[in-house]
């Protein structure tokens, strides 16, 4: 199945080029988390029968508006330096195998079509597409031969990064940096998360472009060892690692990821309130270089 959010409470069944309204098939309602979160942490089923979704109202896609499909995942896990030319771009000594995972601020996340706001007006900031992982069921310790099977879903993602010289959970962890989106496709769909190909534009010219197959850590192996670290919840948002071909943005871009089987994340750069890195708050810190 291949689920949107729209109007910010609504939860839709795409069906080509139409959106099946299935809110009323839910036996909760919504809340601040979301309609597909709320669904997934539920359990509740998704085999709903063609007589179910025959009288439910259904719209055109193109006079909807999509919304993040998680607005407040309970964690955002995030993998750095996945892909072994990324990590030969950025002249990296280390990879995830050594570094491990780190976690991104949950009120990060904005959805298709909205704007990242740049923080500061004088230091790099990146983008990084990303395939990202909506985990189903919660997960322990669980090994890699059976990682698959927590695993809800799949849907794009950016993981946004200012070059300073803060640890990783700060300089991604801004609000707008992970946006999310709009397409969540349920794992069903995509049996083989590693046969995926992703590219990533700036205002149209190919940035990034790479398979899934290339992951240091695949998809199993990431839920694998994530859930060692730390339980993980239904809704729970995995950033699985970005390829090589990250760039600044500037106000004014545009941004587009596209993973094959799952659409399309389009969204926009401001400057608007951004300021130099010598003026945010705490004590001035000299920048020198690029932090990984």
């Amino acid at each position: 199945m291949r689920f949107i959010v729209f109007d910010k409470d609504r939860l839709g069944l795409l069906e080509g080029d139409e959106v099946v309204d299935v809110t009323s098939l839910l036996t909760v309602s919504p809340g601040p988390a979301g309609p597909l979160h709320r669904l997934i942490e539920r359990g509740e089923t998704v085999e709903w029968s063609p007589d179910q979704l025959s009288d439910l109202p259904r719209r055109k896609r193109s006079e909807i508006t999509c919304t993040a499909p998680f607005p407040r995942p309970p964690k955002i896990i995030a993998a750095p330096v996945n892909y072994l030319d990324h990590k030969a771009e950025m002249a990296y000594v280390r990879s995830i195998a050594e570094l491990g995972i780190f976690l991104k601020a949950s009120s990060s996340v904005i959805g298709p079509g909205e704007q990242v706001r740049l923080p500061y007006s004088d230091i790099r900031i990146d983008q990084e597409g990303e395939l990202t992982v909506v985990i189903g069921k919660t997960a322990h310790e669980v090994p890699v031969e059976r990682a698959l099977e927590h695993v809800f879903g799949y849907t794009c993602g950016l993981d946004m990064s200012v070059r300073s010289t803060e640890d990783r959970s700060t300089r991604k962890s801004f609000d707008t940096f992970t946006p999310l989106g709009p397409v969540v496709v349920t794992a069903d769909e995509i049996p083989d998360p590693g046969a995926l190909s992703l590219e990533t534009r700036v205002n149209g010219k190919v940035r990034q472009q790479a398979s899934t197959r290339d992951l240091i850590f695949g998809v199993a192996e990431l839920v694998a060892y994530a859930s060692s670290v730390m339980t993980l919840w239904p809704g729970d948002i995995i950033l699985t690692g970005t390829p090589a071909g990250v760039g600044p943005v500037v106000d004014g871009d545009s941004i587009e990821v596209e993973i094959s089987e799952i659409g399309t994340l389009a969204v926009t750069v401001t400057s608007s309130s951004a300021r130099p890195y010598t003026q945010r708050p705490g004590l001035p810190a000299s920048v020198e270089g690029t932090a990984p």
